[in-house]
């Protein structure tokens, strides 16, 4: 058990740390690439994040390790992540990703299997097969959850995409636990409208809507705003709206990009759920880059005092993430993230230092009006 609730521990780090590749396509146009990376947290062990990318013979394979420091001072293996790609003709490309750990005399164990195969049909439409394995008592694969999803058009400017998801009962049938239906539709050249429905099943096995998520995107120019209201329903079926947020990216002339995340929910501190939606958290991010090419991107987040004095909005962190051009076209990256105590002091929290080889796309800068870094 002990090492199950490690290994949950390390999975997250891997998301915080940028474990989105494992299942997502590369669009770097590179064959190959690597990327080492450090992490250190206050008051956790530091973590070494190592991950590589390799193309040959129609096979992308993309591995991604995570070590941590050992008691020896020196970093050992702690799990590993494996993931291959082929084409297996123009229509289907087959995934298979492994995730292996260690015991406690330190050997490799695969600990899950996901498999997918995703068929591209005409029109954009598509259809996902995926199931995931575990190892039962003896070492041998059980799956454990399979998925299957379909993308359908429903007209000239929509389309829907039906998610189940299938676990055993307790007589070992794969049954419906969970659904989810997403309708996207283009309503004008500048608009985007999305609605998914989360569908659990009641105690009869019939699927009931548990949440449904609206969300718009309009862009003007380079200009976005994205909006999204949540809304759940109680323990009568009924539903309500629980959160909300609004997000605005914009560009100004001088290149530099600013986001801002505002996000509004019905539990506010000191008061009962069921409010009306206030402002609870507020995320704003700016870049820029320099004339030599250096990154800068600084977010900060403002939140509700916690206490529920009425004090309006603190800022209670920064991450500032500094990416300057490496050798061959590589990066050199920081990631440093801050964050106030309970007495107002703020502290560094967590500091990431990665080195890639992996290209990155080519920037303009107005040097006419960018200042160096």
């Amino acid at each position: 058990m002990k090492l199950r609730r490690d290994i949950s521990v390390f999975l997250l780090v891997f998301i915080v740390t940028g474990a989105g590749w494992l299942l997502a396509q590369d669009d770097s146009g590179g064959k190959s690439w690597s990327t080492t990376s450090e992490q250190s947290a206050s008051g956790a062990n530091p973590t070494r994040t190592t991950e590589a990318h390799r193309e040959s013979d129609g096979k992308v394979v993309d591995t991604q390790s995570l070590q941590r420091l050992g008691t020896d001072g020196r970093y050992e293996p702690y799990l590993d992540t494996e993931k291959e790609s082929v084409k297996v003709d123009g229509n289907t490309t087959k995934n298979v990703v492994r995730t292996y750990a260690r015991d406690s005399d330190g050997r490799k164990k695969l600990v899950q299997v996901t498999e997918e195969e995703v068929h591209a049909l005409p029109d954009g439409e598509s259809r996902v097969s995926r199931s995931t394995s575990n190892p039962d008592v003896n070492g041998g694969l059980q799956v454990v959850q399979r998925e299957q999803a379909e993308t359908k058009r429903t007209g000239a400017n929509s389309q829907e995409t039906t998610t189940t998801v299938l676990t055993p009962d307790a007589n070992g049938r794969f049954i419906p636990s969970m659904q989810t239906r997403e309708e996207q539709t283009k309503s004008s050249d500048t608009v985007t409208e999305v609605k998914k429905s989360t569908l659990l099943p009641d105690a009869n096995g019939r699927m009931q809507v548990s949440e449904v998520r609206q969300g718009r995107l309009e862009t003007n120019g380079k200009d976005q705003t994205k909006s999204e209201q949540v809304s759940r329903a109680d323990s009568e079926g009924r539903l309500s709206v629980v959160q909300k947020s609004v997000s605005k990216n914009s560009e100004g002339l001088n290149g530099e990009k600013r986001q801002t995340v505002e996000s509004y929910s019905n539990q506010v501190p000191g008061k009962a759920d069921g409010t009306a939606l206030q402002l609870n958290q507020k995320v704003t991010t700016t870049s820029r880059v320099g004339v030599d090419g250096t990154t800068n991107t600084v977010q900060q987040t403002e939140q509700r005092d916690p206490s529920g004095s009425g004090n309006g909005m603190q800022t209670t962190g920064t991450t500032i993430d500094i990416v300057r051009p490496g050798l061959n076209g590589g990066t050199r990256e920081q990631q440093r993230s801050e964050s106030r105590n309970a007495n107002g002091n703020t502290g560094v929290i967590w500091i990431d230092n990665r080195e890639s080889s992996k290209p990155t796309p080519a920037v303009s800068v107005d040097t006419k009006t960018a200042k160096p870094q």
